[in-house]
């Protein structure tokens, strides 16, 4: 009687995983894939818009963008880049009345993100 309980036992999660498998979709990596690291660099950087002005700090840059007639600010990890350049940069994480104490300066509203790229693309 063990040997069937454990058999059974054998035989469900072999099942069960084998179930699991196949209700992936298609191409979708395996279970047990490793995640990208973190920071690993993105693909896609699905904001763009026109530096009004920027202002370099260690290890950032804040740079004042327009995107369809407003304008806002967001703050990169260092980037080389002059006022009328288009950047590409991925969502961020927006952050209200943040005090930078390096430049001792509040903005109202701030976007953090983590990659923002010049582009020759036009604004």
């Amino acid at each position: 009687m063990k040997i069937h309980s454990a058999l059974l036992l054998v035989l469900t999660v072999f099942s069960a995983s084998a179930i699991a498998a196949d209700a992936l979709p298609a191409n979708h990596p395996a279970m047990d894939a490793k995640k990208p690291a973190q920071g690993a660099p993105t693909t896609q950087l699905p904001q763009k818009g026109k530096v009004i002005s920027a202002i370099d700090v260690p290890n950032y840059t804040y740079l004042e963008v327009m995107q369809n007639m407003k304008t806002f600010w967001i703050a990169a990890p260092s980037v080389a880049v002059k006022k009328g350049d288009v950047v590409r940069f991925d969502q961020g994480m927006a952050m209200t009345n943040f005090q930078s104490k390096t430049l001792n300066r509040n903005f109202p509203s701030i976007t953090f993100v983590g990659k923002a790229i010049v582009t020759k693309e036009k604004e």
